[in-house]
């Protein structure tokens, strides 16, 4: 019988390096940030309009032959809190009739009524939420365009409907006499 006896001995190293494993072709990547949530509303809907930093109000009608006279009544309640002694309450009130009758005018079963304020300025957005059965929201009465305090004005249509609205000076300036 043979026995098999290993050498011990010293251990040496070997000749040539050891390998190493391959770089890799990509760089690692670090995590994509992820999206905020968005907020959720009481009724589990998210909000689409966010108003900061000023004030607002929003009203809300049956799209009726009325609409118009209760929407401009309810909006000078709302903007007379908002403290504009020099706001010209006949072009204000004359702004949302013509925007209210407007939006009834094209449909839809309800309208609202969006009041802001910044800069002494207030805007008055009516949107009829009416999607479907026209390509454009139409024009913004003329009788509306041509008053004094009314700096801008305009429409346009969105997956909300659409949205005539208008800014009004709050605190016009004096009409300069021609001499």
């Amino acid at each position: 019988m043979s026995e098999v006896v290993e050498a011990k001995g010293p251990k040496v190293p070997p000749s040539f390096p050891p390998k190493s494993p391959p770089p890799q072709k990509k760089p690692v990547e670090p995590p994509r940030p992820q999206p905020a949530a968005k907020p959720k509303s009481l009724t589990g809907v998210p909000p689409r309009l966010v108003v900061t930093s000023r004030r607002a109000r929003a009203l809300s009608f049956h799209a009726d032959q009325w609409a118009a006279k209760k929407a401009a009544g309810q909006a000078a309640l709302a903007v007379a809190e908002w403290d504009y002694p020099l706001l010209d309450e006949h072009d204000f009130l004359k702004a949302v009739h013509g925007l209210v009758h407007t939006a009834v005018s094209a449909g839809g079963k309800r309208v609202s009524v969006h009041l802001a304020d910044q800069d002494a300025k207030i805007l008055v957005m009516v949107l009829n939420h009416q999607t479907d059965g026209q390509d454009g929201a139409g024009a913004v009465p003329a009788e509306v365009a041509v008053l004094r305090t009314v700096d801008a004005c305009g429409t346009h249509t969105s997956h909300d409907g659409h949205t005539w609205w208008a800014l009004l000076d709050a605190e016009p300036r004096p009409k300069k006499h021609l001499a």
